[in-house]
C-alpha cells in the first residue's frame, strides 16, 4: 500500500505548494517526511498569492492574532467578498502583547509588562526570548531589522532622562551575540512614540520631526521628516523629504511595506482631516527617496491614522485602513474597522470585531473610555527559513 512518504519528491513539493501557509501545520503532522521537507524548503507562498490574500498579524485584546484579508472579492460587483479572518494565534496564548512588529519571515512581539520580547518564526514555529539589559518602559519605541550578513537585530528606543526636554537613549540587540549594545548616536529628529517604524530591505524607516530647542530655544517650525535607521552601520542617515510640506505637527502620517520594494505613505492634514492621501516611493534607500502618488479619496470623517495601520493593493488599486467606528452617544461600545477605499469613490467598511476598553475605573459608577485602535502590521508576512534559537522566559541567558 502506498503512503504519503512514498510519494515522488516533486510531487510532494507541487501538493505542498498549493497548501495555504495557515493548513501547513495540520500538514505537517501527517507525515515525518513532508514535516521535514517543508522545515527547509518555503511552501505555501504560491497558493496565498494565487487566492490574492493578505496575510498578516495583528493585535487584539492584547493577544496576537493571524488575521487573512481575501483580496479577491475587493471591487468586484459579483457579491464574493469575504470578510477577514482573524484567529488567535494559540502558540502565544500565555502572553500579553502591547505591540507587534515583523521583518524577514520573523514577528517581534512586545510584552505587555515590560518584561522581555518575544520573536517568533511562524513559518519555523520557533521562538527567542529576550530580556533587558536593564528594563523595559511602556513607550519604548523598537524596529526588527538585518545587516548586509542577514545578521538579525533589535533596535530599541528609550528615554534616558525623562523629562520635559527628553533625551533619549539608542541600543541594538544582536541575534547572533544574544547581548545588547548601548549605541553611541544623537540624531537631530525625535521620533514619536505613536510613530511605528516600518522595515524594508533590513533597514527600519521612521516618520520624524525636528527637534523642538535648539540650543535652549523653542522652534516655532518643527520639519515633518523620514528617518532610516541602517542595521549595518548602526547608525541612522540623513532626514529624507516626504511628499508633501509639513510644519507644526499639521499631518498625521502612517508608514506600510508594498510587496517588499516599496513604502506607501499615507496622510492627513490637519485642516483637511476627512480627506486620505496616500504615496508611494519609486526609489528608496537609507540616503535617498523620490515618491508618486497612489491615491487621493475624500472619505467624510477623519481616520485614525496613530495606529499605524494600513496597507495597498497596488493591482486593485485599493488601501485597507484600519480604524475604530465613528463615536455614537447611545452605544456602549465601539467597534474596530477595516475601511476599503479606492479610486472613482469607492468605499467599503468592515466589521472586525468589539474594540477593547483600554480604560482604568479610579472612581466607583465612573466608567472611562480608551477604545484600542486596531494595530495590524502594515505588509503582508512572508515566510522566512531565519532560524531561532529556541528558550523560554524561566530560562533566560544574561545579556551583556
Amino acid at each position: 500500500m502506498t503512503t504519503m512518504g512514498d510519494l515522488p519528491g516533486d510531487l510532494i513539493e507541487e501538493i505542498l505548494s498549493r497548501v495555504p501557509m495557515t493548513s501547513l501545520r495540520a500538514i505537517r503532522s501527517t507525515c515525518k517526511k513532508w514535516n521535514s521537507l517543508s522545515k527547509n524548503q518555503i511552501f505555501g507562498k504560491k497558493a496565498t498569492t494565487a487566492r490574492k490574500q493578505f496575510m498578516g498579524f495583528m493585535m487584539k485584546d492584547s493577544r496576537l492574532c493571524s488575521i487573512e484579508f481575501d483580496l479577491q472579492g475587493i471591487r468586484n460587483n459579483d457579491g464574493n467578498f469575504v470578510d477577514p479572518s482573524i484567529k488567535q494565534v494559540s502558540k502565544l496564548d500565555q502572553f500579553e502583547v502591547s505591540q507587534v512588529f515583523h521583518c524577514d519571515g520573523l514577528v517581534l512581539c512586545i510584552i505587555k509588562d515590560n518584561t522581555g520580547l518575544l520573536v517568533w518564526n511562524p513559518y519555523l514555529g520557533q521562538t527567542r526570548w529576550i530580556q533587558p539589559r536593564n528594563n523595559f518602559q511602556m513607550e519604548d519605541r523598537y524596529a526588527l531589522g538585518y545587516d548586509n550578513n542577514r545578521n538579525h537585530k533589535i533596535l530599541r528606543i528609550f528615554d534616558l532622562y525623562p523629562s520635559r526636554n527628553r533625551v533619549f537613549g539608542y541600543e541594538v540587540y544582536n541575534f547572533s551575540s544574544n547581548s545588547w549594545k548601548l549605541l553611541d548616536v544623537n540624531p537631530e529628529w525625535d521620533i514619536q512614540s505613536h510613530h511605528r517604524g516600518v522595515s524594508l530591505k533590513g533597514n527600519t524607516y521612521f516618520p520624524a520631526q525636528k527637534k523642538k530647542t535648539e540650543g535652549g530655544i523653542k522652534t516655532t517650525n518643527i520639519e515633518d521628516v523620514l528617518l532610516c535607521f541602517d542595521f549595518t552601520s548602526e547608525r541612522f542617515g540623513p532626514p529624507l523629504p516626504l511628499p508633501f510640506h509639513s510644519y507644526n505637527a499639521e499631518i498625521f502620517v502612517s508608514l506600510s511595506c508594498v510587496r517588499e520594494e516599496q513604502l506607501a505613505m499615507l496622510y492627513q492634514r490637519w485642516e483637511a482631516c476627512e480627506t486620505i492621501e496616500i504615496c508611494v516611493t519609486n526609489k528608496i534607500d537609507p540616503n535617498t527617496v523620490s515618491w508618486s502618488k497612489f491615491l487621493i479619496t475624500f472619505t467624510g470623517f477623519p481616520v485614525d491614522t496613530f495606529s499605524g495601520s494600513f496597507f495597498i493593493d497596488e493591482e486593485k488599486k485599493v488601501a485597507v485602513v484600519f480604524d475604530l467606528d465613528r463615536y455614537k452617544p447611545t452605544e456602549t461600545c465601539r467597534y474596530q474597522i477595516a475601511h476599503i477605499i479606492g479610486q472613482d469613490e469607492y468605499f467599503k467598511s468592515v466589521n472586525i470585531g468589539v474594540a477593547p476598553n483600554l480604560a482604568i475605573s479610579y472612581k466607583v459608577g465612573f466608567t472611562p473610555t480608551a477604545y484600542c485602535v486596531p494595530l495590524v502590521c502594515s505588509s503582508p508576512y512572508v515566510p522566512s527559513l531565519v532560524q531561532l534559537q529556541i528558550n523560554k522566559p524561566g530560562k533566560r541567558k544574561e545579556s551583556s
